[in-house]
């Protein structure tokens, strides 16, 4: 397999890791609408009814928890995360490319130790057999399983993407590199907010 044929596929892989990150996010999203549909119902019943469902704000901590971890990866490939860039866009485009990579192992480095950690509180939950100290008793592996599960898939697909980034460096391609882990422009943003006007106008916003 020739180096070009490498780099594409690893380019598809990294767009098969995308596709799969829009379908965590959706889930994770489903998953916060209904613990508001949770949480109001109790309220609700608490206040009209006279009884409680229980257990709703510790169901809904679970599901903040776990969608905002499987919304990691999504986030990232999107460049949504933010970044201070008041110097960065007076630099040299080779110089800011550099930067990208760096910010881009950073963040790695960051993730394998967050995710070692967490497995280590998931590790702990399951021997000492540890439960929520709540009426329903959670398992708390359960929760902080699927948790840590969302920081994994955050850590593939961020080694996915500096791998990538690294090859689009070292052959030169810096736009590939931007394109990957740089810093969103003011443009990019406004022309993808006009493009999701339009979806919404059409009626195709997903």
């Amino acid at each position: 397999m020739t180096q070009s044929e490498h780099f594409r596929l690893l380019g598809g892989i990294l767009r098969r890791a995308e596709s799969f990150s829009r379908v965590a996010v959706w889930a994770g999203g489903a998953l916060t609408v209904a613990s508001v549909l949770l949480i109001s119902f109790d309220v609700l019943a608490r206040k009209f009814l006279g009884f409680t469902t229980g257990g709703a704000d510790e169901l809904s901590s679970y599901a903040f928890a776990i969608s905002t971890s499987w919304a990691l990866a999504f986030a990232t490939l999107q460049r949504a995360n933010v970044r201070v860039d008041v110097l960065y866009q007076h630099m040299p485009v080779r110089v800011a490319a550099v930067l990208d990579w760096i910010s881009l192992v950073a963040m790695a480095i960051f993730m394998v130790y967050l995710t070692y950690y967490a497995y280590e509180v998931v590790q702990a939950s399951w021997m000492q057999k540890s439960t929520a100290n709540t009426p329903l008793a959670t398992p708390l592996w359960i929760p902080q399983g699927l948790w840590v599960l969302g920081l994994a898939w955050m850590c593939v697909t961020v080694a996915l993407m500096l791998a990538r980034a690294s090859a689009a460096l070292v052959t030169g391609d810096l736009e590939l590199v931007k394109n990957i882990c740089g810093v969103r422009s003011a443009q990019e943003e406004a022309d993808e907010e006009a493009a999701a006007g339009e979806r919404m106008v059409r009626g195709d916003a997903a």
